[in-house]
């Protein structure tokens, strides 16, 4: 009998979903978590058994509700707890499979300061730099030295929190200030990085799986279309590396995973400089949120990689990794890209998605902003990028999220922008983007006036019966 019998998700929305679509396949019975917020929500639906909590980042509160539901594995999907060492030795101690990495990992490598200590020591290239420190006299004096361009980077965590790019020195007290609240206020830590700004870059990064003693690399993906450090657009593989790249790359990655006894899913990522350099980065000691695209060429669960490898069943060989096609993924954010990315909420009127690619998503309702602005990702994969890029946009063209503001226009933008055709793109390429006044298509219009007909049942829905229902 394997021995993960029912796992509790201790997450919310598609993340949570994915897990347990995964669970389902596999015969493992489901226990979810949810708060006042997600009451009613379509993740608090898709298991067996839903658990009310008032916080996804108590700990306590999460091996409660494992216990109430008879769950014998927890998985932390992605944000909240998923890169918590604590929660993973909570696992351990209340006698619980914790379907990611050990403890001892996470504090090795979900630190950034230790995984740049762990990449020098093995001979992976980083980018110039110095601290961590706490101190703000220390950080200006390591910031002063090195001089711009530069980055201020939290310590111990990701996702963007606390980072800050700096062109210039002028501001550096007031920047280390609001750096150094919005490192303390995310992960209670508000020690810094102060690395070399590396212009212009792509932001590359490599799936990969350990089993404890071994290491294998399940492809790349490009992550450069970012806007304020979080991702938009992501692909694979990448227009910007050759096999002799990418091998290298791949054995990077490994050997930093190998060094600490890795286990379970991890992202190693790394910038590469005009120059075709690359250097380290961080690593993510968790599943991340653009899997899908890795899954896709593949043809890979990584979810149910996660629950075989945590149940203690052999990991492939690195030989039996092939990869084929192309495949791109666009995350459907509320907000408003015409208002300064201005979260967006409220009551979700009317939502459609193609049946044409993947679509993974945890949209409910209502969408509220006390949690992150993602409702969908939106995938496709092709033989080649351009037929992958081509069903991704189709795909976009046929969603309708009514109710709330989306990005849905903005990233048809990006991706048929001449710098994404072309596989030029880099970590700035976004912000150099005018994006113009907002397009409101008439087939938008007619929608949103049948909506606010009333429940006429017998009124045709407008992408089935308007000839025109495609965003231009």
């Amino acid at each position: 009998m394997f021995p993960i019998q029912r796992i509790l998700v201790a997450n919310r929305g598609e993340i949570a979903c994915r897990v347990f679509r995964s669970a389902h396949e596999m015969g493992i019975g489901t226990a979810a978590v949810f708060t006042d917020d997600d009451l009613g929500s379509p993740h608090a639906r898709s298991a067996e058994t839903s658990i009310h909590i008032d916080d996804y980042l108590s700990i306590e509160s999460i091996l409660a509700a494992a216990k109430e539901s008879g769950a014998d594995a927890i998985h932390p999907g992605y944000g909240f707890l998923s890169e918590s060492a604590a929660l993973s030795q909570a696992c351990i101690d209340a006698g619980l499979r914790f379907i990611g990495p050990s403890p001892k990992s996470m504090l090795s490598l979900g630190d950034k300061a230790a995984a740049r200590e762990i990449a020098m020591s093995i001979g992976i290239p980083v980018a110039e730099g110095f601290g961590p420190f706490s101190d703000a006299d220390e950080i200006a004096k390591a910031a002063t030295l090195l001089g711009a361009p530069l980055m201020l980077k939290a310590a111990s965590g990701g996702g963007g929190k606390g980072m800050k790019r700096l062109l210039e020195l002028a501001d550096l007290n007031s920047q280390i200030e609001s750096s150094q609240r919005e490192t303390k206020a995310a992960f209670g830590d508000d020690r810094l990085i102060v690395e070399r700004y590396i212009e212009p870059a792509r932001h590359i990064e490599v799936q990969i799986f350990g089993d404890g003693t071994r290491a294998i690399a399940l492809g790349e993906r490009e992550c450069s279309l970012q806007r304020r450090h979080q991702k938009l657009i992501e692909e694979s593989p990448s227009t910007a590396i050759d096999d002799a790249l990418r091998q290298d790359l791949f054995d990077s990655a490994r050997r930093i995973a190998e060094a600490v006894g890795y286990s379970n899913a991890g992202t190693v990522e790394f910038l590469l400089g005009p120059s075709g350099g690359f250097y380290f980065l961080e690593v993510n000691t968790r599943l991340q949120v653009e899997h899908p695209v890795t899954e896709l060429c593949t043809g890979l669960d990584l979810v149910r990689m996660q629950i075989e490898i945590a149940g203690g069943l052999p990991m492939i060989e690195q030989k039996q990794v092939r990869c084929t096609g192309h495949a791109i993924e666009a995350r459907l954010n509320a907000e408003d890209p015409y208002k300064n990315f201005m979260p967006s909420a409220g009551r979700v009127l009317l939502k459609h998605f193609p049946d044409s690619v993947r679509i993974d998503t945890g949209l409910g309702d209502f969408v509220a902003t006390r949690y992150d602005s993602l409702i969908a990702k939106i995938i496709a994969h092709g033989d080649t990028r351009e037929e992958a890029r081509q069903a991704l946009c189709d795909a976009l063209r046929e969603t309708a999220v009514l109710g709330v503001y989306t990005n849905q226009t903005f990233l048809l933008q990006l991706l048929e922008s001449d710098a994404f055709r072309d596989g030029q793109t880099f970590t700035s390429t976004v912000d150099s983007i005018d994006i113009g006044e907002r397009p409101v298509p008439p087939e938008i219009e007619l929608a949103a006036a049948l909506v606010f007909q009333g429940p006429n049942r017998t009124a045709p829905v407008p992408w089935q019966s308007h000839p025109g229902w495609r965003i231009q």
